[in-house]
């Protein structure tokens, strides 16, 4: 059953001036009983009339136009324009569009976004065209709110450990550091110890994130020790949970052995300039160290992230979604169809260096011919979604805030997990 919009527009505009406000005021969904919207269905035959997307980024995504011209070609009577938006704006620009009615037709989603933007009743449900089987299941999991899926993955992302071979050997490991945590920390442990010596230049054996964003490095250990920070079931925290525990032990016994700096110097240039022998990154890296080292092309390689009890990474990146106010949500949708196809997707990542959210899109391009994209694809497979609560960016800037503390020594492994317990549970999980 679909949820009907249940404030009048002119609610809506007042709240636009209050969008901070929005979840607290009432805007959006009416109330948790409702019952989740139903799949949105998509008309045969050809896209047609005017269609207006937002993609995010400082300057027209040029591949992304390429793609749209191929679209118009295939479906004459469509015209589509797309604006590019500004990553440090476009969290401001999409809540206040939803909360007036004035959206475009379709854009781009930060994948942490979607919980927070389908609560305020901003997105139509997926259409059930769209087989969840198509996607990596982290990937599908970011469009879900309340169970119900209010968007398509586009562009996936997830992190892997790069690592410095010409370091590694010298340290005596052969291939890949381990893959399991306890290996994995006893080489981390064996490069250390050729800081200065062996390897002259090395200061620490690798470098975890401090301080912003630190949640995203983080969150995967306590999936690993098969635990998790929120039970969807219970609508509890679990920050308390033993698994969580181990998970802050690891993160913190890292500094406390000197195996990681703590400050926040760029870990992709201390990699590049061989003062670290290893780093967690994105896909964004390798194309940084190919572009800025080729010197180095030979001397780095990348292997998933190591595992504990199961393996287990964070789905990023960005997802499709069809605005509840669009004014051609049918052509949006085909759209979204054309961009999702296996094909047009591998050619854009291969055009962009984005990972594909569509499994079949890493046999049709180049990725499966660059055996440094298998450990991404390998993390894909096992990825997971952080909670889809609307409340999740103040639980995450919480996550960085304590983390940062344990990292400087300012706090113990039990004060960071009361409190995180503490704020995430005073935090609430909005609606």
């Amino acid at each position: 059953m679909r949820t009907t919009r249940h404030t009048p527009r002119t609610v809506q505009m007042a709240c636009a001036t209050v969008v901070a406000a929005l979840l607290a005021t009432g805007c959006g969904r009416s109330d948790d009983s409702t019952t989740a919207d139903a799949p949105t269905k998509i008309s045969s035959g050809k896209a047609k009339g005017k269609l207006v997307m937002w993609s995010m980024g400082d300057k027209a995504d040029k591949d992304l136009e390429s793609l749209a011209k191929k679209f118009e070609r295939q479906n004459p009577d469509v015209s589509v324009q797309i604006t590019a938006v500004p990553w440090d704006a476009a969290h401001e620009k999409l809540t206040t569009s939803i909360a007036g009615g004035n959206t475009p037709d379709l854009s781009l989603i930060g994948s942490t976004w979607m919980a927070e933007m389908a609560s305020m009743d901003g997105f139509q449900a997926t259409p059930a065209s769209f087989k969840s089987s198509a996607f990596f299941p982290g990937q599908w999991d970011t469009t879900k709110y309340k169970d119900t899926p209010y968007g398509v993955p586009f562009t996936a992302d997830t992190s892997v450990i790069y690592y410095r071979t010409d370091i590694t050997t010298k340290a005596g490991i052969e291939g890949a550091p381990a893959a399991d945590w306890d290996g994995y920390l006893k080489d981390l442990k064996a490069i250390q110890a050729t800081a200065g010596k062996e390897n002259p230049k090395l200061r620490h054996a690798t470098q975890l994130q401090t301080g912003f964003n630190s949640w995203l490095f983080w969150l995967p250990l306590v999936w690993q020790q098969g635990g998790d920070i929120y039970d969807a079931g219970t609508k509890k925290f679990t920050f308390d949970s033993p698994e969580v525990t181990t998970a802050l032990e690891t993160y913190s016994d890292i500094f406390e052995d000197g195996l990681s700096p703590n400050d926040k110097t760029d870990s992709g240039q201390n990699f590049q300039n061989g003062l670290i022998g290893t780093v967690q990154q994105g896909a964004s890296t390798g194309g940084n160290l190919h572009l800025n080292a080729p010197e180095l092309d030979s001397k780095w390689k990348t292997m998933p992230l190591p595992q504990g009890e199961q393996a287990a990474g964070l789905a990023g990146g960005s997802d499709l979604a069809v605005f509840k106010d669009a004014k051609n949500a049918d052509a949006a949708w085909k759209f979204v169809q054309f961009l999702t196809d296996a094909k047009n997707l591998a050619e854009y990542a291969d055009a962009t260096g984005n990972l594909p959210a569509v499994v079949q899109s890493w046999s049709e391009g180049e990725l499966s011919q660059n055996e440094e994209m298998d450990a991404f694809e390998a993390q894909l497979k096992v990825t997971q979604a952080p909670p889809a609560i609307t409340t999740w960016q103040q639980i995450a800037d919480a996550v960085d805030s304590e983390l940062e503390k344990l990292a400087y020594g300012k706090a113990t492994v039990a004060e960071t997990q009361k409190t995180l317990q503490s704020k995430a549970t005073s935090i609430g999980t909005g609606r």
